[in-house]
C-alpha cells in the first residue's frame, strides 16, 4: 500500500470514530428538588431570617378518642308489665317526647280481668265491712261471740288486702283504680313517657304482640350527655378531674367543643385502656350518643425545643422547615411537630436540627420558589 492510500484509510477511520462520539448521549445532571438557591436580587426583595432551636416551657398535649355516651339513668327502656298488643303509637327515632306524654296504647284481655277482679274485691269488701259492723254491734250487746266478730273482721281485712293488691296491678299498667266502675271497664291502657327527651329506638309496630320482657322503645334524656374517652394506663397519672379539654368530630374537625374531666375510671381493661367521663360546658343537640370524637388535653408543662409557627410549611400533607446550608442556599427538611402554644411549635425530631439555622421568615416564599422551579424544569 502506498503512502497516499494509507493516509486516506486513516482519515476515513478517524471520521467514522468522530461520528460515533457525536451520537453518544450526554449524562444529565440530577436535579435536587429539596434545595432552593436565591439570587442577590431575590434575597433583597424577599429578606430571609433564620434562627436556631430554642428552649421554652410547653404544655404536653395528650390526644385521646372516644364516643358520646349517656349515663344509665338517662337512657330509658320502655316496656309494659303485662304485655299485650300494640294498638297505636306515633313514635319515630329522633322525635321529641315530654314527660307524662302518651307514647303508645296497649291492648290486653288481662286488663279486663284485672278490672273485673278489682270490682269484685271492692264489692266483697263492702259486704265484709257491713257484716263486721253488724257483728261488732251484736258482740257489744252480748248477742254474738267474740269469735264470730273476729272472723268477720278477718274477712274484711282479707278483702281489703285483695282489693289493694289488684289496685296496684292496675296502676302498673297505667289504669287508675278510681276510674274503674261497672260501667267503665276498658281493654286498653296507655304507655307514658317518664322523661323529657327524644326517641332513640322503636322496636315494635302496630298490631305486634309484646311480652313483658320486650323493649318497645328506648328514650334518651340529653341533659347529662357526656364524652367517654379511652386512655392508656401509662397516661392515667397525668390526668385528674377538672382538667380542660377540647373535643371535635371527624366529620367537622373545625367545630370545637370545650369540656372538663369529671371522673376517671380505675378499672383498666385487657387492652390496657381505662375510661374517662367528661362533661361538656354547653350541650349541643347535634351530639348524638355513639358519635366518635377526638379530644386534646393539656396535661403538664416542660421545657421543649421550639421554633416559631411561621417556620413550618405544609406541603402535600407533610410538614417541613428550610435549613440554611450557606448564604442564599436553603434545603427543605421534614420536621415532626408537637404542641403549639403562644406562636411557637414543639419540634420532636430536634436532634436533626441541632446547631442549624432554620428559616423563620418567608419560609412559604421559599417553598413557592422551590415548587415553581421544579415545575419549570419538568
Amino acid at each position: 500500500m502506498n503512502y497516499t492510500c494509507f493516509v486516506a484509510v486513516l482519515l476515513g477511520c478517524l471520521t467514522a470514530c468522530g461520528r460515533k462520539e457525536d451520537k453518544a448521549p450526554v449524562a444529565a445532571i440530577p436535579r435536587d428538588d429539596s434545595r432552593v438557591i436565591l439570587t442577590d436580587a431575590q434575597l433583597q426583595n424577599t429578606p430571609v431570617e433564620t434562627m436556631q432551636l430554642s428552649m421554652q416551657q410547653m404544655a404536653t398535649l395528650l390526644k385521646l378518642n372516644g364516643k358520646i355516651d349517656v349515663p344509665p339513668q338517662n337512657m330509658i327502656s320502655v316496656s309494659t308489665p303485662l304485655g299485650g298488643y300494640l294498638k297505636s303509637t306515633r313514635l319515630l327515632p329522633g322525635m321529641r317526647v315530654a314527660k307524662g306524654e302518651v307514647i303508645a296504647i296497649i291492648e290486653n284481655p288481662q286488663f279486663v280481668q284485672l278490672q273485673q277482679d278489682y270490682l269484685t274485691a271492692k264489692s266483697k269488701l263492702h259486704f265484709a265491712a257491713l257484716d263486721y259492723n253488724r257483728q261488732k254491734e251484736l258482740n257489744q250487746s252480748q248477742a254474738s261471740s267474740d269469735k264470730i266478730m273476729q272472723q268477720a273482721q278477718s274477712e274484711m281485712n282479707s278483702q281489703q288486702i285483695l282489693m289493694n293488691a289488684i289496685a296496684q296491678q292496675l296502676q302498673l299498667v297505667n289504669i287508675a283504680p278510681a276510674t274503674v266502675t261497672p260501667d267503665h271497664i276498658r281493654k286498653s291502657a296507655p304507655v307514658y313517657s317518664s322523661i323529657n327527651g327524644y326517641v332513640s329506638k322503636v322496636n315494635v309496630n302496630i298490631g305486634k304482640y309484646v311480652n313483658p320482657s320486650d323493649i318497645l322503645f328506648e328514650l334518651i334524656n340529653p341533659d347529662d350527655i357526656h364524652l367517654n374517652l379511652k386512655v392508656y394506663e401509662k397516661d392515667l397519672a397525668m390526668l385528674k378531674p377538672g382538667l380542660q379539654l377540647i373535643a371535635y368530630t371527624n366529620t367537622d374537625p373545625g367545630k370545637k367543643y370545650t369540656g372538663t374531666i369529671h371522673l376517671i375510671s380505675r378499672d383498666v381493661d385487657a387492652s390496657g385502656l381505662a375510661d374517662i367521663h367528661c362533661h361538656f360546658e354547653r350541650y349541643d343537640p347535634g351530639l348524638i350518643p355513639g358519635t366518635y370524637m377526638n379530644a386534646e388535653i393539656q396535661v403538664e408543662t416542660a421545657l421543649a425545643n421550639v421554633l416559631p409557627e411561621e417556620s413550618v410549611v405544609d406541603f402535600e400533607g407533610k410538614t417541613y422547615v428550610f435549613v440554611e446550608e450557606k448564604r442564599k442556599n436553603y434545603r427543605l427538611a421534614p420536621v415532626i411537630t408537637g404542641t403549639t402554644e403562644k406562636g411557637f411549635v414543639q419540634v420532636q425530631n430536634y436532634k436533626e436540627f441541632s446547631g442549624k439555622n432554620i428559616v423563620t421568615k418567608n419560609a412559604y416564599t421559599l417553598l413557592m420558589k422551590l415548587k415553581n422551579t421544579g415545575d419549570e424544569n419538568e
